[in-house]
């Protein structure tokens, strides 16, 4: 059976000039250029209120898009037998502690092999959720906690907290670049890097974005952060600490390349060229039940790459205190 869809949005002022098929793939990712061009052509798109099939038509920034379509039972995904480190479950939810390298959902290059494949095979039912119950992304290479609703209203309670930015609490532990003075709050929009497609950027005219962080510890080159999310857009921790000259450390899309610090060691020097992900862990979940009204927190484990990367920094940094560097 076929599924009503129904997306409102307004293009963006910095979107003058871009192919009506291109807009609508920007102000909605989760679906393909071919698919949304397919809904333009079968009149199922209007632009401020009148109904357009050219996916070519020029955008001046600021229009109203609808789009009114049915998704087909034939794009429900396929159940695989993936390990998912579930911290806990029960009737409505599941949190999950995401390992590395395991992309949360389907998308252009990666059909399966996702987080959202596993829940199918541990959990069928849950194919009846809208994405299979997922209510917020963790990057491949980011590991942590994240909560699944098993069914409709859970997930639409959760959602609309998250969107309220109201009893929806995520805290990251991260390592950047560079030795930051202090704790702040970073409130700059992001948007699509305007070149470069797989990126990121801050952008004036992007979608509001909050992050706020403070320091735990200071090596000699490098600060370990505590980060909370306000909001939660694509990438938003590393393109804001990217944003602040302090990338996170093993994120080479953003820059953060290694650069070890002077008269480094050579343990310093290859664990931080051996470092291969973002520095980034979702260490901290707290929400509201979205049934019972509980509050609930659960903490995930620094895992062991983090935890050796901040033991060799720390060890640099004592060296040369005690050297009166």
């Amino acid at each position: 059976m076929a599924q009503h869809l129904e997306l409102n949005s307004t293009v963006n002022e910095n979107q003058l000039g871009q192919r009506l098929d291109q807009a609508i793939a920007e102000l909605f990712p989760d679906y393909s250029r071919s698919r949304i061009k397919e809904w333009i052509l079968a009149d199922k798109v209007t632009v401020d209120g009148e109904m357009v099939n050219k996916p070519r038509l020029k955008m001046m920034g600021g229009e109203s898009i609808t789009v009114q379509a049915e998704i087909e039972d034939e794009v429900r995904w396929e159940a695989q037998d993936i390990p998912l480190n579930i911290v806990y479950e029960d009737d409505d939810i599941f949190v999950i502690n995401k390992q590395r390298g395991l992309v949360v959902h389907p998308g252009a290059g990666c059909p399966d092999g996702t987080v959202l494949n596993g829940l199918l095979h541990i959990y069928p039912q849950i194919a009846e959720v809208p994405r299979a119950g997922i209510v917020h992304r963790l990057d491949k290479d980011t590991t942590g906690l994240m909560v699944v609703a098993k069914n409709v209203p859970t997930q639409t309670r959760l959602v609309r907290a998250l969107q309220k930015r109201k009893k929806f609490t995520r805290e990251y532990e991260a390592i950047a670049m560079g030795k930051m003075t202090g704790g702040g709050t970073i409130e700059k929009s992001i948007g699509r890097h305007s070149t470069k497609r797989t990126q990121m950027a801050v952008q004036e005219l992007g979608k509001p974005a909050i992050t706020h962080y403070r320091v735990v510890e200071h090596f000699r080159a490098h600060t370990r952060l505590r980060v909370r999310l306000e909001t939660g857009r694509t990438h938003q921790i590393r393109v804001h600490m990217a944003y602040l000259n302090h990338p996170l450390i093993g994120d080479h899309l953003y820059g953060g390349r290694p650069r070890p610090p002077s008269k480094a060691g050579e343990t310093l020097i290859k664990t931080l060229r051996a470092f291969d992900r973002q520095a980034l862990h979702a260490a901290m979940l707290r929400i509201e039940h979205p049934t019972t009204k509980e509050v609930m927190e659960w903490h995930a484990p620094i895992p062991d790459d983090m935890v050796n990367l901040t033991e060799v920094l720390r060890a640099d940094a004592k060296e040369f205190e005690d050297l009166n560097y």
